[in-house]
């Protein structure tokens, strides 16, 4: 099997340290779609929460309802600037003892940073963990057969947040379930299962759990896909939660106060956001490459958005997540780059 790393094909990629493919891509997306494939998101950084007051301390800070998370629950938060704009994500896992926060590489010195300003006199102990552990994600349908006992979180963990009509995406969830296994914590999620592992035992829980590997590029073009947005591709200084589909699984309407919640409840009461993430189909005709995150998306020679992440995908082909203003049409004749882009109204 031939590795490729991310770093070998993207000099200076945000992602380097992961393998890109194992030889062959398109197989890798029919594997990740089709059936169940492992892919190596080492890359990601992990923040542990360890304190007795962790669960009710993070609930006062970020937009998630937390105070009731209990071990072997997760869900995912925002933290907001006072204007309400996005300025960390991270996915959670709770072990009855640490909440673990994974998030994008490069994102991790500024969560920690924002934990230990907030910390004050509580009762935690935030410390960087991407040493100690591992983030690997089983992706496809196949994922949760793996691991049979990864049922649905405890009623009430994370209580449902309530929105007007309309405005949750269908099949959103606001939680995650997680339970403990040998050797890490194994986490239901939209694409399958992540695992938390010790990075030391990386490749031993791989050669063990003998599933077909698949690289990240394979991962992405699923992802944008199934428009999942990620922080620092489909965001910039001015994203809201609210124009990247995060509202349903990250925010909680009937919580207490949090930081940006002014703009959230704004935005959700009194009209939609000035901006909205779509999928874009390009011609691919001016290059065979996927034009790099955040070129600007043109109508009539004005910009009206940008990408967040392109990819070729094995059946949609040449396909971008990005960013548009709120009013430009589904039919617009929309141009990046040299390209052609279309809005998928789908």
């Amino acid at each position: 099997m031939t590795t490729v790393m991310i770093e070998d094909l993207e000099p200076g990629s945000a992602d380097a340290g992961v393998p890109a493919h194992f030889g062959d891509p398109v197989r890798e997306q029919r594997l990740l779609e089709t059936g169940v494939g492992l892919v190596d998101r080492s890359n990601r950084e992990v923040i542990a929460v360890p304190g007795e007051e962790r669960a009710s301390w993070l609930h006062t800070i970020t937009t998630q309802h937390l105070s009731a998370l209990g071990a072997g629950e997760g869900t995912e938060l925002l933290v907001l600037s006072p204007n309400g704009h996005i300025e960390q994500h991270a996915l959670v896992a709770e072990d009855g003892t640490t909440a673990w926060l994974d998030t994008e590489p490069g994102a991790g010195a500024g969560l920690l940073k924002y934990l230990e300003m907030m910390r004050f006199f509580t009762r935690v102990e935030p410390r960087d963990a991407t040493a100690e552990i591992a983030v690997l994600s089983l992706v496809g349908p196949g994922a949760a057969e793996l691991f049979p006992e990864l049922t649905e979180p405890r009623v009430g963990a994370v209580p449902d947040a309530r929105f007007a009509a309309g405005s949750v995406p269908p099949g959103a969830t606001s939680n995650y379930a997680v339970r403990p296994f040998e050797g890490g914590l194994a986490r239901r999620v939209p694409l399958g299962v992540d695992l938390l592992v010790p990075r030391a035992r990386r490749d031993e829980v791989i050669e063990k759990l003998g599933v077909a590997r698949a690289g990240l590029w394979a991962y992405e073009a699923v992802r944008v896909a199934r428009g999942i947005p990620r922080l620092g591709w489909e965001t910039d200084h001015r994203t809201i939660p609210a124009e990247i589909g995060l509202m349903a699984t990250s925010v909680h309407m009937e919580k207490g106060c949090y930081r940006g919640q002014e703009t959230v409840a704004r935005v959700h009461n009194l009209g939609r956001p000035p901006r909205r993430q779509v999928l874009l189909h390009l011609d691919g005709v001016a290059s065979d490459h996927p034009p790099a995150r955040h070129t600007p998306v043109e109508l009539a020679g004005r910009a009206v958005g940008f990408i967040g992440t392109a990819v070729r995908h094995h059946e949609l082909g040449m396909v971008a997540l990005a960013v548009v203003k709120r009013n430009v049409p589904d039919d617009a004749d929309l141009s990046v780059g040299e390209s052609a882009a279309a809005i998928d109204a789908g």
